[in-house]
Order: C-alpha cells, then structure tokens, then sequence
C-alpha cells in the first residue's frame, strides 16, 4: 500500500492527418493519501482514463512526475510499479481457465529459470495423475493457495475451471477483479468497471467494491460517468474538466459547496438549478423583481462581495430538494409545470417559472398530485443560495461550512 502523487503532470497527444495536437491533461497536481479510495470524475475526453493509463504504465506523461510511495515510477515499465488496473472491457484471456486468469499475474511476477518453468509447467500437467506420478513445485503450490483464497473470497470457487465465454457479465468483473487482488498491489486501478452491467447487478457488485477496499485498505483510483457511484462508493472525488483539476473533496463537500459553476452542473442528478441573480444589500438577492434572503455561511460571502462588487452580475444556485410546493402567496415563486418524473419515493417535477421564463427542477413527495400545464408556486430556502461571480467562481466563504466537514468519511483503519 502507497500513496500516489501526481505532480505538474501534463500529456499531450501528437497531431495526426494535420491537425492540432491534443493536449488531454494540464500541469495536473493531485495527492491520493495511503488506503484511499479517491473517484475521479468529469466529461468524456476530460483526461480521467489518461490520468490512470499514465499511472499504470500504459502512457508516457509529457511533462511532470509519478511517484508511488514516494518512488518516482515514470521511468519504469508496467509491471515494475506494483499497481493492478481492472479495465472496462475485463481483458480476460479467452483460452485460459477462471483459474489461470486470476493467476496470470502471479505467474509472471518474477523471472524463472528454465529448469523452474519446466517444473511448474510439469507440475500443472500432472495435478490430475495419482500421487506417484505429481510433479511438486512449491511456487505452484503458493499460487493454488492464493487463487483458492481470492475465488473463495469473490464466491468464484465453483467456477474456477470455466473459460470466460462460459461465465456472465458480472461473473468476468469478479474474476478481473480477483485477477488484480491476487497480485496484492500497492494501488488499485478501476477504470469503469461497472458500466457493462445491468443496473441491479451494479449495485451489488458497487457494493462488494467497497467492502473488498475497505477490507484490503489499498490505495484505490476509481474512473466513473455514473455519478450513484462517485457519491456512494469514493471517500473524495476528483472532478475533472479539460485535463485540470476542478474540485477535490468528499461527495458532500462537493454536492453541498461547488467550487464553480461547472462542479455545480456536473455534481448532483438532477444538476443545481442556476439562475440569473443581483446582490440587494448585505443579505439579500435579487432574482428579477423579486428579493430573497440568504442565510448561512453564504450570507457572509454575499456580505463581502457587496461591499466590494454591489453591481456586478451572480449566479444563484440551487439545489432541487431547496426549492418546495407551496401556497401562493407574494414572495414565493409563480411557475407552470412542464413535466413531472414519478421515481417511486418521490416526485422530480419541471417548471417554467412565469417571471423571467427560467427552467427549474424540484423533489415533491409522491402524495402530490401535480401534472404538466398545472400552475404552481415555489417557497425557495434562504440556506440553500450558492453564489457564483460573473467567472462562474464560487464567492469565498470566511469560513468553512461546519456542516460539510461534519460529513467527511472517515477512511479505513489500516492495520
């Protein structure tokens, strides 16, 4: 087990038939701490899958360092770096058994004579003949026992002599899985696993990810589109943008306190509803010709930027659950309901509002009897504001908000 530190990393694809080269990742810093499980999340071509391919081996970075446990590894080849990767696609060998795939690894981990390869090979021919006729080998015997144990471990004991065509799609994730876990590398690679799985075998493989890092404690990289995994599965996600660094922190921190605009759409399903707003005095915004208050610790950030900059233009942000049902009255908002999602435990209802025509999405709860073209109106919650400038930064809080720290998992204890 290590820590991992990317340090100015930078890559750079060359042009090809003409064009401009590609620039995929951007003087990238990045600290994942001993027994981590870090998420990395953004956009397709945003340098998530370049980050971890640059870490395995399987790039070469253009400018900057690698370092694993604090060794640099840039300048070694894959299997010198004691890092495991488990790719989207599984990368099974379709010729060898359950077994020998998870073995694959082992296998190969040091250099052999040849009198020593042809011993193991003699004593893997001969597991089936009777006892007088087995050809012993010690280091065979050490990886049996360590296959046995990791298929043991991943319920694969009783498939362990199939071939991968024989196996389903969730049955070859586990076996790439125990093909990663047998090497006990110093840092696991994920580079979404899970994306070839329905959505009920997903959850309960999700989860026996994490439970299987939690129980091991190493290091862990995770690649992922899905954002049920990033907000479940990661102690801190990384979001990522144009091959730069967007945000890191735990997925409360992010969900709660984006650090611009584009954290706030990206993180969250439904996206933070964004609005057009004015700073109107030391605790209010002005959102057309309608004010509202602003409680919290973004009260003093509004505070501070309208002393400085009253006039320039921000962008309100709020999150769906901030925005409820509510009588009509003058200072909750007017909207027409333009199409309602009934999810089962609760109503994802969109809405036009009539003043300034602005697209917006809420939680109801699934009492609610609502439907398209129904008028309605919006109680809005002073603690929910989040506040961007006209750069689509955050407006800097004074002080942390308790609330997001209180919500930072706790890594495993490591023994």
């Amino acid at each position: 087990m290590a820590e991992v530190r990317f340090q100015q990393v930078s890559k750079t694809f060359p042009p090809r038939r003409g064009g401009a080269p590609v620039q995929v990742l951007r003087q990238l810093d990045l600290e994942v701490p001993d027994g981590e499980f870090l998420v990395l999340v953004g956009p397709s071509g945003c340098g998530k899958s370049t980050l971890l391919r640059i870490l395995a081996g399987l790039e070469t970075p253009t400018d900057g360092d690698v370092l694993v446990g604090g060794r640099p590894v840039s300048g070694l080849r894959p299997a010198q770096r004691d890092v495991a990767m488990v790719f989207q696609s599984y990368a099974l060998y379709p010729h060898l058994s359950v077994a020998d795939n998870i073995g694959f690894g082992l296998r190969r981990s040091r250099p052999r004579s040849v009198p020593q390869q042809l011993q193991d090979s003699l004593h893997r021919c001969s597991r089936g003949l009777p006892a007088p006729f087995h050809v012993p080998s010690k280091r065979e015997q050490r990886i049996d026992a360590r296959i046995a144990g990791v298929a043991e471990e991943l319920g694969l004991t009783a498939l362990l002599d199939r071939r991968p065509k024989e196996l389903s799609g969730g049955q070859k994730q586990r076996v790439a899985l125990g093909r990663a876990i047998a090497r006990e590398p110093a840092v696991f690679l994920m580079d979404e696993p899970l994306s070839n799985l329905d959505a009920k075998l997903r959850t309960g493989t999700r989860a026996q990810i994490v439970a299987l890092q939690k129980r091991l404690g190493t290091t862990t990289l995770y690649v992922t589109h899905d954002q049920v995994e990033a907000m479940t599965m990661g102690h801190r996600i990384a979001v990522l943008n144009a091959g730069r660094l967007q945000q890191l922190g735990t997925p409360m921190e992010l969900y709660a306190w984006p650090s611009n605009l584009f954290v706030a759409q990206f993180i969250g399903s439904p996206p933070m509803n964004l609005l057009p707003v004015q700073a109107a005095g030391g605790d209010q915004i002005q959102l057309d010709a309608r004010r509202f208050l602003v409680e919290g610790p973004m009260a003093a950030a509004l505070a501070a930027h309208a002393a400085g900059e009253a006039a320039a233009p921000l962008t309100g942000g709020l999150r769906p659950e901030h925005l409820r049902l509510a009588p009509a009255t003058n200072r909750n908002l007017a909207g027409e309901v333009t199409h309602v999602e009934a999810l089962g435990n609760e109503l994802l209802i969109s809405a036009r509002l009539l003043e300034g025509g602005h697209l917006v999405q809420l939680r109801a709860d699934p009492s609610q009897r609502v439907v398209p073209g129904q008028r309605i109106h919006l109680d809005v919650d002073p603690s929910g504001w989040r506040l961007f400038d006209a750069a689509g930064e955050a407006l800097a809080l004074p002080v942390p908000p308790a609330a997001a720290l209180k919500a930072e998992p706790q890594l495993p204890t490591l023994s």
